[in-house]
């Protein structure tokens, strides 16, 4: 059951990753800098990356770690979505500051999720 979950989430985040993407590439093209572009798409390719991550998890048979799933799943949306608000507020001049924070701690659980997975695979 945990494997439908943890596909269900991968391909959460993979659809929205190319939405956002999209977004970014069009709608948010003319509204936002050269640098808040770049680091739209930053967020985007990292939520990408954790997706596939999450779907190898799910399509694999080997049981995984509750806490490897939570630290993807927490990690993307602390990391990828706090960018979203930053640079979205920050276009419309009303900069969220307080999600500055919480983008390092979403890569400290993204960096925790590849680690607990490093240690169970020995």
């Amino acid at each position: 059951m945990i494997q439908y979950i943890i596909l269900a989430t991968g391909a959460f985040f993979g659809m929205l990753s190319v939405i956002f993407g999209a977004f970014g590439a069009h709608a948010l093209k003319t509204f936002l800098s050269a640098d808040q572009l770049h680091s739209f798409e930053v967020g985007v390719k990292y939520q990408m990356y954790h997706a596939i991550v999450l779907l190898a998890l799910g399509l694999n048979n080997a049981p995984i770690s509750a806490a490897i799933y939570w630290c993807f799943t927490i990690g993307i949306i602390l990391f990828s979505f706090s960018i979203y608000g930053l640079i979205l507020s920050d276009a419309k001049g009303k900069k969220l500051r307080f999600l500055g924070p919480i983008t390092p701690l979403g890569g400290l659980l993204l960096v925790a999720g590849w680690l607990l997975l490093l240690v169970s695979a020995f």
